[in-house]
């Protein structure tokens, strides 16, 4: 019963799906062929960042892409091994 009381019990309050619904069409598209599982907050986060930024919705998809190229640049050594092609 311990675990009831977790810190980590209380981040899932909310539904995960039902989050991912909320993204604009354009974005819940965009994740559909994202190679990494981004989650709805992220994705809501560097969403409106870019969109502030840019102010295109194009441009702000362009900038998504760029995170998940790095991110794969970043962490695929660690995952398949430094021998893995980039």
């Amino acid at each position: 019963m311990r675990n009831l009381a977790s810190p980590r019990l209380r981040l899932r309050q909310t539904n995960p799906m039902a989050q991912h619904d909320r993204l604009p069409p354009c974005l819940r598209a965009w994740a559909t062929q994202a190679a990494l599982p981004w989650s709805a907050r992220s994705l809501r986060k560097h969403w409106h960042k870019a969109l502030a930024r840019t102010g295109c919705q194009t441009a702000a998809l362009q900038h998504l892409a760029r995170i998940e190229a790095a991110t794969l640049r970043r962490e695929a050594p660690q995952v398949w091994g430094p021998l893995y092609p980039q």
